[in-house]
């Protein structure tokens, strides 16, 4: 199938202006002014912005937590994704205790098979180390699967001791790999936790009040001093506060490979729903906990100034009714998670239009510093003669209200029930096909490829 895609403005990382692309099959051929060359399918994208489609580099699709699954599974969550205009997920698979590494990974590409309608790679979230988990992943990098994710918080069930984390990280950084980090005092939280629950503060609420700061602070202080004696580059994930930016940042700042991310809802919601004692807080709990709005500002900088490099959704949908309920009386129960996947590039435009990121700069951190990161770029992240077409045309001149009764994602409330903002995605291009067109899903379930990630030193 071919595809030109006239008049639109297109804007990478790097470039800003107004071009016609041109797609055969899966991959762009041509990118010129007034192209006159036959195509299958004409799509006129005059006023709009043309993106490269976005990398969300951190989902949790048909992902088990708590006794019970994400709401979304490869199919509807991918969908969604689409409609928001990512055209490629990077999905947690998660070892179970005493398991082999790949059968976590041959598990998470049974999921996918059939049901994703854009591409997806694959994170090997490792929480057992034995001696031979250090050559399973050996093999795993050598396979296409090039990041691995440890949690230093939930103890017993997740976290890694110290000396895990530095023997997989000496172990990733030999192989080029990317170890992703969850960081949080988990052993202090839990005293946080036991002692909130024996006082009889068992709502929802208190899933952030246990929570605090320091406790993201201090793991990301420790984790960067592990990472560095292990000569290895590390990457924080939902990074939420000024406390543990500061940590990320002085690392960088001593030319140390430290990368984070952070999540639009540590962008524009704060702890003050916490306030609330209803069990509708529970749509709220996910971790790190939202923060005070104080730290709004800090963040913003953080992703201006390169000291954050990746807005990601960290999408772990659990619904309000029939799976937050588990924790009824104790909100330690609560699956924690969030949904987010469909609203990432909105949100970010939002932030474009109040001043707080240059529109380059939204590109950057959408899809082109996460391609970079783990091991597709250029393949994908950037509009470019040879990359892959994925694509998104986005009307700055129209609007999106965000609701529950109208998002793709099945979950059954939304973090920004009613909000209105600029900008809307019109059409979606993955691999040189149209996924939605003028809001309306027209891809198909199973057509989504699985990535082999390249291993690499990022910079």
């Amino acid at each position: 199938m071919s595809l030109l895609v006239k008049g639109g403005r297109v804007v990478t990382a790097a470039d800003d202006y107004v071009a016609d692309v041109y797609i055969a099959d899966t991959t762009v051929t041509t990118i010129g002014a007034s192209l006159d060359i036959p195509a299958d399918k004409v799509v006129d994208a005059t006023g709009c912005y043309v993106l490269p489609g976005g990398v969300d580099p951190h989902t949790h699709l048909a992902f088990d937590l708590a006794g019970t699954s994400t709401a979304d599974d490869y199919e509807s969550g991918t969908i969604a994704a689409a409609f928001g205009g990512t055209t490629t997920v990077v999905n947690f698979a998660q070892q179970q205790r005493g398991e082999h590494l790949r059968a976590a990974i041959d598990r998470g590409l049974a999921s996918a098979a059939g049901k994703a309608v854009i591409d997806y790679g694959q994170h090997i979230v490792l929480t057992q180390l034995d001696e031979d988990s250090l050559s399973q992943l050996d093999e795993l990098v050598a396979e296409g699967v090039t990041s691995i994710k440890m949690f230093l918080a939930y103890p017993g069930e997740l976290m890694v001791d110290d000396a895990t984390l530095f023997q997989v990280m000496e172990r990733a950084g030999e192989l080029g790999a990317m170890c992703c980090v969850h960081a949080e005092n988990g052993p202090v939280i839990d005293v946080l936790v036991r002692r909130a629950l024996k006082a009889g503060r068992t709502n929802p609420s208190w899933h952030g009040r246990t929570r605090p700061e320091l406790a993201e602070a201090e793991a990301t202080h420790r984790a960067i001093a592990v990472a560095e004696m292990a000569n290895a580059p590390v990457y924080f994930v939902h990074l939420s506060c000024t406390e543990a930016l500061a940590e990320v940042t002085a690392a960088r700042d001593r030319g140390r490979p430290v990368f984070a991310e952070t999540c639009p809802h540590y962008l524009f919601l704060d702890a003050s729903v916490y306030d609330d004692e209803s069990f509708d807080t529970a749509k709220y709990v996910l971790t790190p906990p939202l923060r005070d709005a104080r730290h709004h500002a800090a963040l913003w900088r953080g992703l201006r100034t390169d000291d954050l490099q990746v807005v990601s959704t960290d999408h772990c949908p659990f619904c309000l009714n029939g799976q937050k309920t588990l924790g009824e009386g104790d909100f330690s129960r609560i699956p924690n998670g969030g949904p987010g996947v469909e609203h990432r590039l909105q949100l970010l435009y939002a932030g474009v239009v109040a001043g707080r990121l240059p529109l380059q700069r939204m590109v950057e951190v959408f899809a082109t510093a996460p391609a970079r990161l783990f091991g597709l770029y250029p393949r994908k992240g950037t509009l470019a003669v040879g990359s892959d077409a994925d694509l998104v045309i986005f009307d700055p001149n129209a609007t999106t209200t965000i609701s529950a009764a109208t998002h793709h994602m099945a979950v059954d409330y939304s973090l920004y029930e009613g909000w209105q903002l600029d900008g809307a995605v019109r059409t979606v291009v993955s691999a040189g096909v149209p996924v939605v067109e003028n809001g309306l899903f027209v891809g198909k379930p199973g057509s989504g490829r699985f990535l082999r990630r390249e291993a690499g030193s990022p910079q």
